[in-house]
């Protein structure tokens, strides 16, 4: 018989270190380009992050909102556009770099194909006529709309102490009243961000004072 002891046993109750935030759907590499050719062809204006939400959280449920929330972060603290950045990140998530490949042309081919016929038309009518300009006027409020609605849907589930909303107040106050490139506004509330949410301020219980 052997003397070696054996390994100890693992309480069951001890969580999984590596465990996902939530579960990763099995999708084909054509259901995620032709998820994001859809998302690319329909969102219109500056509300792209509504039509990503419902797109990606809410018909087709590839991420969780918490996931989505995490991954907007890192597309606002990254150059380029937020809906490629997005793209190219779920699309990983999903199926790794083929899959961030064909979410990233999906996403960008109806956008790269209208704009090309609507600058042919706006420059053949030379940006005279008011129909043209009355449209895009009604798109672009309809955009604020938008990204208010999915603003107040995401802080209900994010913004739940009230350090949350200091942080939100300094972002704020950085961008429209000391007019600080977004870049480093960013940059200074997430290391104010990080040092307030450090490890060593859990209480006991594991939340958050």
């Amino acid at each position: 018989m052997s003397d070696t002891p054996a390994p100890p046993a693992v309480p069951a109750s001890q969580p999984q270190r590596d465990a996902p935030v939530d579960d990763v759907p099995q999708v084909s590499l054509t259901e995620i380009f032709v998820g994001f050719l859809v998302i690319g062809a329909t969102s219109f204006g500056g509300g792209v992050v509504a039509y990503l939400r419902t797109g990606l959280v809410g018909r087709r449920k590839w991420i969780a909102d918490e996931t989505f929330l995490e991954l907007l972060s890192i597309c606002q603290t990254l150059p380029g556009l937020n809906a490629s950045n997005m793209a190219i990140l779920v699309g990983d998530r999903l199926r790794g770099t083929a899959g961030a490949a064909v979410a990233l042309a999906g996403i960008c081919l109806p956008g790269g194909i209208l704009m090309m016929a609507a600058a042919m038309a706006y420059a053949a009518s030379q940006g005279t006529h008011v129909g043209i300009g009355a449209a895009l006027h009604g798109i672009s409020a309809a955009a604020v709309g938008l990204v208010l609605s999915v603003t107040i849907q995401l802080g209900r589930k994010t913004l739940i102490h009230w350090a949350d909303f200091a942080f939100v107040a300094l972002t704020v106050i950085g961008v429209n009243v000391l007019h600080q490139s977004v870049l480093l506004v960013l940059l200074v509330v997430g290391a104010l961000a990080i040092f307030w949410y450090r490890p060593d301020r859990l209480p006991p219980g594991g939340h958050q004072p």
